[in-house]
């Protein structure tokens, strides 16, 4: 590994261990499947002290939260958006946060988890002075940032 690549991937963790100690996360395609990873993960950082807003327009309540049909309807501050939706998708995701920033000033962070890559996304919300992360896992980063975390938090 050569020294940029290194220090690209020390950028990296840095940005995550800023997003991981935001504690507002909307879940964008939260489920209510506990088999499936967009509802394991938020059930894990919610174990974790954070607190989850589900968005999914086709659900009254997940978990016993409250789920919103967009962004736009969130009616509490949004530190990070976690995205659980195909890559074409986050697109829509990210714009929709973007036009929710401009409004309320509070969205921060965009997550796509794991397998979900939109370079288009990333440079969107980047313009936008929105971190962005893609292609991980927030329930595994926050596993391996854990230890950080705490000493962050005390």
């Amino acid at each position: 590994m050569n020294e940029t690549q290194q220090e690209k991937e020390l950028q990296e963790d840095q940005k995550i261990l800023k997003i991981l100690s935001l504690k507002n996360i909307a879940v964008v395609g939260m489920s209510d499947n506990p088999e499936k990873p967009a509802n394991r993960v938020p059930k894990y950082l919610m174990t974790q002290g954070y607190k989850i807003i589900p968005v999914n327009p086709t659900k009254e309540e997940i978990m016993g939260l409250k789920s919103f049909k967009s962004l736009k309807e969130v009616d509490e501050e949004i530190d990070v958006v976690d995205v659980f939706r195909r890559p074409e998708q986050a697109l829509e995701v990210v714009k929709e946060a973007i036009e929710r920033k401009k409004e309320r000033g509070d969205i921060k962070a965009i997550w796509l988890q794991e397998g979900i890559v939109n370079e288009e996304a990333k440079k969107l919300a980047e313009e936008n002075g929105i971190l962005f992360v893609q292609d991980r896992c927030m329930f595994k980063e926050h596993l391996r940032f854990k230890e950080e975390l705490q000493k962050i938090q005390k």
